[in-house]
């Protein structure tokens, strides 16, 4: 029997293949650079504050909430310079955050590529939502 292929993976074009390609490489990227700097803080950490290994006292210090990690990007940028420990795990966490928010503008583009309008119009407001989020996060 002949009639029209069944739609399947094979029929993407090569377009929707390459942006499948770039947006997992950008989430496995920023992941692994996420990861190597959360690992990279905490060797930091514990190698100048062995302390942490086997006091208590000392490692609720670091971990009480409203310890002293860095909160503003300023912040972050000086204490990286001085290789701080915590500058550096909160340098990860933030690689950790924006790395969706980086996959959602890069999908934005790709969708202009594409010439699909209708998913440019989409993700573009999801993106909105979340820089919106992001500047009401920091007023409040």
């Amino acid at each position: 029997m002949r009639g029209r292929p069944i739609p399947d993976a094979g029929n993407r074009s090569l377009m929707q293949e390459r942006m499948e390609t770039v947006l997992g490489n950008l989430l496995r990227i920023g992941v692994v650079v996420s990861v190597a700097f959360l690992v990279s803080g905490i060797v930091l950490t514990l190698s100048r504050h062995p302390d942490y290994l086997t006091d208590r006292g000392s490692l609720s210090r670091l971990t009480h909430p409203g310890a002293a990690f860095p909160r503003t990007l300023p912040d972050i940028g000086r204490e990286l310079l001085q290789l701080r420990g915590r500058a550096v795990m909160t340098a990860g966490l933030l690689f950790l955050i924006l790395t969706p928010v980086a996959r959602v503008a890069a999908s934005i583009v790709g969708f202009a590529f594409g010439r699909n309008w209708r998913f440019v119009a989409i993700t573009s407001f999801v993106f909105l939502v979340i820089l919106v989020s992001f500047l009401l996060g920091k007023i409040g």
